[in-house]
């Protein structure tokens, strides 16, 4: 067996390595460069168990970052337990059949409580009072003291939300060297998801991209070097592309004024009902699935989307998921925008009755993905004092919330989840001698190519 480890850098694409990715690019020059199209959904979920399965999505069932569970008639994002991705893993294959083989999960998703040797993934403590405490989550546990003691706290503030930046790429970074210098794992799974934050926020021609791809390229030159000084051969890996959009489209509200979205008065603010609306959306950056809870209204639900100025297509998720797990979790239908498009989750038609948590970064309570918690709400005056008031209102134990997210979808200038755009918005593999890569699925193949060479294939 060989030594690899795999550095999966979100949103890396051949048109972003050039003059301001020097380490990267001298890389892809020592070795071989694929762009690949991405899996479909083009979203973390998706691709990465694509990856570790090598199987459709139809077989490991994660239809996006999200879905609607229809027994629970709950909207569920970000879950994290990795028995929700069906199918034998790559970690579990290679030590049937290569004893001795051992795996480090450092922050690829679906971490929790994978057959791993060692992982570390973010994972909040949420007390009874209603606070919400920054942590790891590590396996083993113990491992999780340790690894706070020697890196810091992880910089959670800078992993997601408007503080979003390199500090949390470079903590993931120290951790997977911290655990190749305590463990050495045969693989070792790395997530820098730096340029995922700033693409979005920003979008890929952003004047102000040079100085994000340098701080996430001295990162990857660092592992990289670190890695290679010990026989370790790298493999540098990205899941999607980011394309550039200027055009919010919110499908929940067509279908409210249509009658089809049932929403409940909590407070004087709106929550969806998806149990109880006749169709709605759960948006996922460019890829809406769309749950019909009234198949009578189908046909009709079928002529809105076509109508709505954005959506690019829609797809019957027979065709795409026929069957398994994937069909179980689709939507009744799935709307795909147009290029310069993306999805909003937004239901309600007054910003006055919008949910509390829509101006809030919490990522599993709203029912669709919002790219827009990259911003401070502009309308704030002195947003770092408000802020600052939170956290000390917080630390005396009071109960607070920190509403400081804009609901202007407008701000976002970047997005994903198409698997039709150009060559250079897909993701790549570049390796030294395994990154022939066509589907998504094959990258499976490549890892562990790697790691028992060509013979053991």
């Amino acid at each position: 067996m060989n030594r690899v480890a795999v550095i999966n850098v979100v949103g890396l694409t051949k048109g972003l390595i050039g003059e301001h990715t020097p380490a990267i690019s001298a890389f892809a020059g020592r070795g071989d460069i694929s762009s690949f199209p991405p899996a479909f959904p083009a979203v973390t979920c998706t691709a990465q168990s694509s990856y570790v399965t090598g199987r459709s999505v139809a077989s490991h069932g994660i239809v996006g970052n999200g879905w609607y569970d229809r027994e629970a008639a709950e909207v569920k994002f970000w879950k994290q337990s990795n028995h929700i991705v069906r199918g034998e893993k790559l970690w579990d294959e290679l030590r049937r059949e290569y004893p001795g083989f051992t795996c480090a999960k450092m922050f690829w998703w679906y971490n929790m409580y994978a057959s791993v040797d060692w992982s570390v993934t973010p994972r909040p403590m949420y007390p009874a009072d209603g606070r919400k405490v920054f942590d790891v989550h590590t396996q083993p546990m113990g491992m999780r003291e340790e690894i706070k003691s020697a890196l810091g706290e992880f910089p959670f503030p800078s992993f997601w939300g408007p503080a979003s930046g390199i500090a949390s790429s470079r903590w993931i970074a120290e951790s997977a060297k911290w655990v190749e210098n305590k463990h050495q794992p045969t693989l070792n799974l790395v997530y820098l998801p730096h340029l995922d934050y700033c693409l979005q926020k920003d979008g890929p021609n952003s004047p102000g991209l040079a100085g994000e791809l340098q701080a996430i390229d001295e990162v990857v030159g660092d592992l990289i070097s670190f890695f290679q000084s010990r026989d370790i051969e790298v493999m540098l890996l990205s899941e999607y592309g980011i394309s550039p959009v200027n055009r919010p489209v919110h499908i929940n509200r067509e279908f409210r004024k249509r009658g089809w979205i049932q929403v409940k008065d909590e407070l004087g603010r709106e929550t969806l009902d998806a149990g109880g609306s006749k169709a709605f959306a759960v948006a996922d950056h460019q890829v809406a699935h769309i749950y019909i809870n009234d198949p009578s209204i189908r046909e009709e639900v079928l002529d809105c989307l076509k109508q709505i100025d954005g959506v690019e297509e829609v797809r019957m998720p027979e065709q795409w998921f026929p069957e398994g797990s994937g069909r179980e979790r689709a939507g009744d239908l799935i709307a795909v925008a147009d290029h310069d498009a993306w999805f909003t989750y937004y239901y309600w038609l007054d910003d006055a009755l919008a949910p509390d948590f829509a101006r809030c970064v919490d990522i599993h309570r709203k029912p669709g993905y919002d790219p827009v918690e990259l911003f401070l709400d502009p309308d704030i005056r002195l947003p770092k004092l408000k802020i600052a008031r939170f956290l000390l209102r917080k630390k005396l134990g009071f109960r607070t919330l920190l509403d400081v997210i804009p609901l202007d979808a407008g701000l976002v200038r970047g997005s994903h989840g198409r698997d039709r755009v150009p060559r250079d918005e897909q993701p790549v593999l570049i390796s030294q001698g395994h990154a022939n890569v066509e589907r998504a699925e094959e990258v499976y193949q490549r890892i562990k190519q790697a790691v028992v060479g060509e013979a053991g294939v």
